[in-house]
């Protein structure tokens, strides 16, 4: 991984023990999303940190902050700016796309697969 995590900082990741949390099963596959980019080419890892840093220096000098912390939102939104500035998506994509996944229902990818015959809770599943 070209991608150099800071252990502290307003860039830092949330860790425990010293590995990294992560929360919600959106949060690990935004950052496996910028440092898999990074590593392909697409923009270099000082581009996201600068854009996470500001990301997260915006939120906290916002006198109005209308939504919690969240250190991976915060990561989302920066992968976004970074996409747009080397014009890998245009800023109308990004909206368009976030309004879509937004209207989905909650735990839309975390249905219960029990009926399909690979699931181990199946009763043709080979135990």
């Amino acid at each position: 991984m070209s991608a150099t995590l800071d252990i502290e900082g307003p860039a830092a990741p949330p860790r425990s023990n010293g590995e990294l949390v992560f929360a919600e099963p959106w949060e690990s596959r935004a950052f496996g999303m910028a440092v898999s980019l990074s590593d392909a080419g697409v923009f270099t890892w000082p581009e996201f940190k600068a854009a996470l840093i500001a990301r997260i220096a915006a939120w906290e000098g916002s006198a109005k902050r209308d939504e919690p912390y969240s250190y991976y939102g915060l990561w989302l939104a920066a992968l976004e700016d970074v996409l747009t500035s080397v014009r890998v998506v245009s800023t109308d994509e990004v909206i368009t796309r976030a309004r879509s996944l937004a209207r989905r229902p909650s735990g839309h990818d975390h249905r219960d697969h029990s009926d399909h015959p690979n699931h181990p809770d199946h009763p043709d599943h080979p135990h």
